[in-house]
């Protein structure tokens, strides 16, 4: 069987590459990806595998953007930290899912419902994607969030937010008067529930709210500068893979 896994967090693809191996030891990782573009890249130019497992929340936004570039034909198993309802929604397709932080347990009963899915699958039936994408709709985002500071708690709107970012392996939301709130919620999980219209992920430290971008530059070995209306602590770079990616969505307003 081969196998492609389409994961931006690198030691989440690794260990899922272990445990499928462990599982299947005659499976075959042919390819990791961590971008839609990447990915509609890669199987665009080459013979689609069996089976693909599939984060939702990538680099540059979410993966059921791939299905709108690329026709696939193999079953898909969605790995997602993402509320019940939208859980819902994969089931109703008939597409497998594990729930992040998943286990190779989950794992092994995902490949056995793949298997048992078998003539299923190979009526090349696809997700319904534009359902999917209703119902995680960028629209929809989560609009405001709970804070706690000086021993009291409050909410902030999710339009007075600049940025999210990672510091000293914290969570921080810096808002656009210069107040800034700490978070129990990882980056991730806060990428995967506000607007993709919104707010991008420049990289793995920040998440940007488009109304906080005032300049993009150009910068070395093809990277993009990018300055915000208020100070961030370190510069904001976009790598080369991602930079097309990032002028896209600020062109899609």
């Amino acid at each position: 069987m081969n196998i492609i896994i389409i994961e931006d967090e690198l030691r989440t693809a690794r260990s899922l590459e272990t445990i499928i191996k462990e599982i299947k030891p005659n499976a075959r990782i042919t390819g990791q990806y961590q971008s839609v573009e990447d990915s509609v890249a890669a199987l665009s130019e080459n013979t689609q595998p069996d089976l693909i497992f599939m984060d939702i929340q990538l680099a540059d936004g979410l993966s059921f953007e791939i299905f709108k570039s690329v026709k696939i034909t193999c079953p898909v198993v969605f790995c997602t930290a993402f509320d019940e309802y939208s859980l819902e929604a994969f089931k109703s397709n008939g597409v497998d899912y594990v729930l992040k932080p998943f286990s190779k347990d989950d794992i092994k009963e995902a490949l056995r419902k793949v298997d048992d899915l078998k003539n299923f699958f190979q009526q090349k039936t696809t997700p319904d994607i534009e359902s999917l994408l209703k119902r995680l709709s960028p629209q929809n985002g989560k609009t405001s969030f709970l804070v706690f500071k000086n021993q009291k708690y409050a909410t902030v709107q999710t339009d007075n937010i600049a940025f999210f970012y990672i510091r000293n392996d914290s969570t921080s939301l810096m808002c656009f008067d210069g107040q800034e709130y700490a978070l129990s919620q990882s980056l991730d999980s806060i990428a995967a529930s506000v607007s993709a219209k919104q707010f991008f992920r420049v990289n793995r430290q920040y998440l940007v709210n488009f109304k906080a971008i005032k300049e993009v530059e150009h910068y070395f070995l093809r990277k993009l500068y990018v300055k915000l209306v208020i100070d961030t602590p370190e510069k904001l770079l976009i790598n080369k893979e991602k930079s097309n990616s990032f002028l896209n969505w600020m062109e899609e307003r």
